[in-house]
């Protein structure tokens, strides 16, 4: 059996690829499978002038203002693998290997620059700038999982809001970009943009001359130049993935709604809905942006491992939604091994309650096929039930304001369903 693709996936449908008048984001999240994905909820927040931020590894200076943000997160982490803001953007990353050497040292993770990103962009342009900016800054890099063994990328982001998405590229601070305006797209673990580029640093192309990977005169295409002579066989299995993706986004173009991009998601056979070796989905995310600016997004979270075995939960940002404190990892302080020198040398449980209790469920479903498979057919029903209030407040017959709760009230469901 041919070996399965391990990468992360990240979609996004546009109109006409759309069935509705929507925008649909999709991401997987494939990290180490003892890794813990939690959900946090960030208020918008004001800041003193002069003020520092922690990042994972290192401080920068802080805004003026940050934007409420919703997060799927490695729990150890300050960055996120996906998420969304209040203004109806959402950015997931993807790791990747150039020419460019990876930064040794400490620098902002991919997954710094997605949290950045959300909390001062408020479009998808916007939040690119933001990225861009703090990339030529500060540079990327830095130990990218928990863990004492080197392991260490740059990256890819797919940022999207209401009216388009952008393709953002990296190669140490350089970068590029293509925007996408219409149709279906996807990411994986590889340079996808060619001669077609919207936006680039401005010292790209000089430097990929100087360097000798471009002779100066033959077209510039940024996937043939910058990618590296000899891939990790990461990246030469994402190519697998990249197409797997695109298939399954082409099947269902003009059709693609929530539902289908969680089927997407799901998907083993393409290895999008991964599990091989150490690495298996850890999270996944779907949002639903309305054209309309009248209507509210949308954003559906997992918070736990394998999208096949989960339920995706709508979170609406509301002024008055309850914390969800049960997908909320522990905090551990100075004592965290990630705060540690040297760090890593130790682990620490970080699992919140919604991943014990899905954990104890699988384990069950595993022993008893039959019982597992009834419980998350119970639960998929549950699920379908959201898609249904959902689809009925974005066309109007159900208040917005009455479905702020939904997303502490499913995991709260759910929780209780596994007990």
């Amino acid at each position: 059996m041919a070996e399965v693709p391990v990468s992360c996936d990240c979609f996004v449908s546009l109109p006409p690829g759309s069935r509705d008048d929507h925008v649909i984001f999709g991401k997987n999240a494939d990290r180490p499978r003892d890794e813990v994905q939690e959900v946090a909820h960030c208020p918008g927040a004001s800041h003193p002038a002069g003020a520092t931020l922690e990042c994972t590894y290192i401080q920068i200076p802080q805004v003026e203002r940050t934007r409420a943000v919703v997060l799927s997160k490695p729990a150890w982490m300050w960055g996120a693998e996906m998420g969304a803001n209040d203004q109806g953007v959402c950015i997931g990353n993807e790791a990747i290997w150039t020419r460019e050497p990876v930064c040794p040292g400490d620098a902002l993770l991919g997954m710094d620059l997605v949290r950045l990103g959300l909390e001062r962009g408020d479009s998808a342009w916007s939040a690119l700038t933001v990225i861009t900016s703090l990339l030529e800054q500060h540079g990327q890099g830095g130990q990218c999982k928990e863990d004492p063994v080197a392991f260490s990328y740059h990256n890819t982001f797919l940022l999207v809001d209401r009216n388009e998405a952008w393709v953002l590229e990296t190669a140490g601070r350089l970068w590029v970009a293509q925007k996408v305006t219409e149709g279906v797209k996807n990411i994986s673990n590889q340079l996808t943009i060619g001669a077609e580029v919207t936006a680039e640093h401005p010292e790209l192309r000089r430097a990929a001359q100087a360097q000798g990977w471009w002779d100066g005169e033959s077209e510039f295409n940024f996937s043939r130049v910058f990618s590296p002579e000899n891939p990790p066989a990461r990246m030469e299995l994402a190519k697998q993935r990249y197409k797997g993706g695109t298939e399954l986004l082409k099947q269902h173009d003009g059709s693609v709604t929530a539902a289908v991009m969680m089927s997407i998601l799901r998907d083993k056979p393409s290895g999008i809905c991964m599990d091989s070796g150490g690495f298996c989905t850890t999270g996944s995310m779907v949002s639903v942006l309305p054209r309309d600016p009248s209507l509210p997004c949308i954003h559906f979270f997992t918070a736990t491992p394998d999208p096949s075995r989960s339920i995706f939960k709508p979170f609406i940002f509301s002024d008055f939604s309850t914390p969800v404190l049960r997908v909320v990892s522990p905090q551990f302080g100075p004592d965290d091994p990630v705060r540690k020198q040297p760090r890593f040398q130790s682990k620490v449980d970080r699992r919140h309650d919604l991943y014990k209790a899905h954990q104890e469920a699988v384990s069950t479903m595993e022993n008893n096929p039959d019982e597992g498979s009834s419980v998350f057919g119970i639960l998929r029903e549950l699920e379908s039930q959201c898609l249904s209030e959902i689809s009925a407040m974005l066309s109007g017959e159900i208040p917005g304001e009455e479905l702020g709760d939904l997303f502490f009230d499913t995991v709260d469901t759910e929780i209780k369903f596994y007990q």
